[in-house]
């Protein structure tokens, strides 16, 4: 207490200190102004070392109201950030997700936002491309619309591919899925942002022509004849032979040949059974 009774002393001459006591003081005053007087000097001296220790002392050891403006770091790349926010005296902490047709390790978003007020030190969460895209479930596109099945893929992160058309009676309906180039099946894992190429009905053709007779042929060669119409193989049915009608051959169709069908239209077939090739027993000689 020694040092606060010499700063009494040099601010208050009139103090009278005694040393037999830890802090004592007496005040000599003449009249009640010079009593006001030196308890306004007191307080006055109280309020300086309040206000010194919370706007001097306190700021210069711990920093206090030091603010560093946050940078905007959207599309630097994170390999960067331990240098650049390091002359900044800042942290950052890494978060991965995978954007299609955006740079791995491109940095997409950041809290703090930039400029954003903040202490040294501060840590700034930051969320970059991965390298690596996650595998995804396969969705099933067929038989869907076209537009349904574009928003669907965007609702799973694929993109959309070629697009091809077939005739079918199902315009604009998806009837293959296909990546790189090989049909893939619902549920299969793919990558996500891959490329989907789609298969889409044509619809019927409005030109009209005649239907090829495809009777007596092997079913076989029926199917491809009228594929190669661009028609359809509707049902299959088979029925009993008559005389002089080959096993495993078209022996009716609908429509039949001649009337006038529009590509895409379905042939309905009547087939005789196949042949039954007949199977050699081994005949077996009893031991004698």
């Amino acid at each position: 207490m020694y040092w606060l009774t010499g700063i009494l002393r040099l601010f208050l001459p009139t103090i009278k200190f005694s040393r037999t006591s830890t802090f004592m003081a007496k005040i000599s005053t003449q009249s009640r102004k010079d009593l006001f007087t030196h308890i306004g000097i007191i307080v006055s001296l109280l309020l300086v070392l309040f206000l010194g220790f919370f706007f001097v002392y306190l700021p210069f050891t711990t920093n206090h109201g030091e603010a560093i403006t946050v940078p905007d770091l959207k599309k630097k790349n994170v390999e960067d950030l331990e240098e650049f926010l390091g002359d900044r005296d800042l942290r950052y902490e890494v978060d991965c997700t995978f954007v299609t047709n955006v740079p791995a390790l491109t940095i997409i978003s950041q809290y703090p936002l930039p400029g954003s007020k903040v202490k040294e030190g501060r840590k700034i969460y930051v969320t970059v491309v991965s390298r690596t895209a996650p595998l995804i479930k396969m969705p099933k596109l067929t038989d869907m619309t076209h537009k349904s099945a574009q928003m669907l893929l965007r609702s799973v992160g694929l993109e959309e591919g070629n697009i091809s058309y077939v005739p079918d009676m199902a315009q604009n309906a998806v009837l293959k899925q296909m990546y790189d180039g090989k049909e893939i099946l619902p549920g299969q894992a793919i990558p996500k942002g891959s490329k989907i190429d789609l298969e889409l009905g044509e619809g019927l053709g409005t030109a009209q022509f005649e239907a090829p007779s495809v009777l007596g042929m092997p079913l076989d060669e029926a199917k491809i004849a009228i594929i190669g119409a661009g028609l359809k193989i509707g049902q299959q049915m088979e029925i009993p032979a008559e005389e002089g009608q080959a096993p495993g051959s078209v022996v009716r169709q609908n429509p039949d040949a001649g009337n006038n069908v529009r590509i895409g239209d379905v042939i309905d077939l009547w087939v005789t059974p196949q042949a039954v090739e007949p199977v050699e027993n081994e005949s077996v000689q009893p031991e004698q």
